[in-house]
C-alpha cells in the first residue's frame, strides 16, 4: 500500500519528521498556527532545527492548517505538545483535540501513530476511544495505532532525527512491523521494535525521568559542597576518573522534556496508588535551583556592600539550553522572578532569542548586546546559559560592565574568574 503521511504539529519534533518523510513519501504537515505555516512555506524555520536550504529542498511536502486537507492520507503522525498545568498535572488537551479532529476523517485501515510524550496507556486508553467514537470504526479492525516516542534534542546538530535510534510499536504484530519499516526508511542508525505500545510509551517517559533524578543528585551535591566551600566542578572531575561514574553536572532543569516528563509518570503511578517518592523529591529539588541561585546572588552582593533594592542585574541567556532559541519551561525565568522579589531590576540578553517576538509573551527586560552598547553597568552578572557567544567573553568584557566589586555568577562553568560557580 502506498503511504501518504500527515504530520500533525510542526514544532521541534514534527518538522524534522515532515522533512525526512517528505523526501520519500507524499507528506502533508499540519499546524494550527497560520503564522508558522506561512513561514515554512517561505522556507524559514524559526526553531532553527532545519536550515533554509534543506527546507526548500523537500519535493513532496505541503503545509496546511486544515484537517480537510489531510483526509486522503492513510498514516497520521501526532507530534503535538503534551505539557503540564499549573498543578504539575498532565495536560492532554492538545493530543485529545488532535485525535478528535483525526477521528472525523479516519478511514478504513488508516494508522494513527503518536510521538507525543505520555504516560503508559494514553494511546490505547485515552486516544483510541476518541478515534472509535468519532470515526465509527473499531480499533484493530477498522483502524490501527502505533507509538514511536520522539527523541529530538533541540539545538543538537550532530544527533539529529535520522541519527538517533527510534523506538517503534504497533497495535498488532502486522501493524508494528509496518510502523517499524516506515521509520526504518528514514532512520539511518536503525530502530528498536518494542513488544507493545505501553512499553514504548513507558520507555520514553523514563528516559528523562532517569536524567531528572540523576541531575537532582548533582544539584544536591553542589549545594552540599557549596556549604563546605568546595569546588563542585573539581570534585566531579576527580570522581569522573572512575570508569563507571555517571558524568552529569548540576544546573537548572527546564525545557519541555526533563522538567515535564516525570510528572506524567508520577501522575499515573499515584492514580494507581503508588507514591513515587524519589521521583517527586527529585522534581522538588530541581525546581528549587532557580531560587537557590538567586539567593546566592543576593548574598554575594551583600558581601560586596552592594545595595539590593533597585540594583541592576544582568542575566546572560534565557533559553532552556545552549545554542537554541527554545524558551519552553526555561528555569532561568525562576532566577529572574526571584531576583525581582528583592526589588532588583533585571535585564536579559540572549543572542538566540528574538527579543521583539518574545516580548509578546515574556516580560523579562530583553536588551541588545550590553557588551557592545555599554549603556549601563550592573551590580552583578549571572551567566545562565552556555551559548557559544558567551564562551568567547573574556574577564575584561565582564569587568567593563560590572559596577564596583566584581560579582559574576556562573551557572554553567564557562566564565573566566567567576565569583561563584554552581
Amino acid at each position: 500500500m502506498k503511504n501518504k503521511i500527515a504530520i500533525i504539529g510542526l514544532g521541534y519534533v514534527g518538522l524534522p519528521l515532515a522533512v525526512e518523510f517528505g523526501d520519500k513519501y507524499e507528506t502533508v504537515g499540519l499546524d494550527i498556527n497560520q503564522e508558522r505555516i506561512d513561514e515554512l512555506e517561505k522556507g524559514y524555520d524559526r526553531t532553527l532545527e532545519i536550515d533554509d536550504k534543506r527546507l526548500n529542498s523537500v519535493t513532496n511536502l505541503a503545509y496546511t492548517t486544515s484537517f480537510e486537507d489531510i483526509k486522503d492520507c492513510n498514516i497520521y503522525i501526532v507530534t503535538v505538545p503534551t505539557p503540564i498545568n499549573s498543578a504539575n498535572r498532565p495536560d492532554l488537551t492538545p493530543i485529545k483535540k488532535s485525535t478528535e479532529n483525526i477521528s472525523k476523517i479516519l478511514k478504513l485501515n488508516d494508522i494513527v501513530i503518536y510521538e507525543s510524550t505520555v504516560y503508559p496507556g494514553v494511546t490505547e486508553e485515552v486516544c483510541v476511544p476518541i478515534l472509535e467514537e468519532g470515526s465509527g470504526l473499531k480499533f484493530n479492525k477498522g483502524f490501527y495505532c502505533g507509538y514511536s516516542p520522539e527523541r529530538i534534542n533541540p539545538g543538537d546538530k550532530e544527533r539529529t532525527l535520522t541519527k538517533i535510534i527510534k523506538v517503534t510499536s504497533g497495535s498488532t504484530p502486522e501493524i508494528a512491523k509496518r510502523v517499524d519499516d516506515l521509520y526504518k526508511s528514514i532512520i539511518v542508525v536503525g530502530t528498536h521494535l518494542a513488544p507493545s505500545i505501553k512499553i514504548a510509551e513507558a520507555s520514553k517517559v523514563i528516559e528523562n525521568t532517569q536524567r531528572d533524578v540523576n541531575i537532582a543528585l548533582m544539584n544536591e551535591l553542589a549545594m552540599i559542597f557549596d556549604t563546605m566551600d568546595i569546588d563542585t566542578k573539581a570534585v566531579l572531575e576527580a570522581a569522573g576518573t572512575k570508569w563507571n561514574f555517571i558524568k552529569l553536572t548540576p544546573g537548572l532543569v527546564g525545557g519541555h522534556c526533563i522538567g515535564v516528563d516525570p510528572y506524567y509518570l508520577t501522575f499515573k503511578a499515584e492514580e494507581l496508588g503508588y507514591k513515587p517518592n524519589l521521583i517527586l523529591a527529585s522534581r522538588q529539588l530541581n525546581n528549587g535551583v532557580g531560587k537557590y541561585i538567586a539567593e546566592k546572588t543576593i548574598k554575594l552582593m551583600i558581601d560586596s556592600d552592594k545595595k539590593i533594592k533597585n540594583s541592576n542585574i544582568l542575566v546572560l541567556g534565557v533559553t532552556f539550553k545552549e545554542n537554541c532559541p527554545d524558551m519552553r519551561n526555561t528555569k532561568v525565568v525562576d532566577v529572574i522572578e526571584e531576583l525581582k522579589k528583592y526589588g532588583c531590576n533585571v535585564d536579559v540578553y540572549d543572542p538566540w532569542v528574538d527579543q521583539f517576538e518574545n516580548k509578546k509573551h515574556y516580560k523579562h527586560g530583553f536588551i541588545d548586546n550590553p557588551f557592545e552598547t555599554k549603556i549601563k553597568k550592573y551590580s552583578a552578572v549571572i551567566l545562565a546559559v552556555a551559548h557559544e557567544q558567551f564562551k568567547m567573553l573574556a574577564y575584561e568584557d565582564y569587568k567593563d560592565i560590572i559596577d564596583g566589586e566584581f560579582v559574576l555568577i556562573d551557572i554553567k562553568g564557562i566564565a573566566p574568574k567567576a565569583t561563584w560557580r554552581f
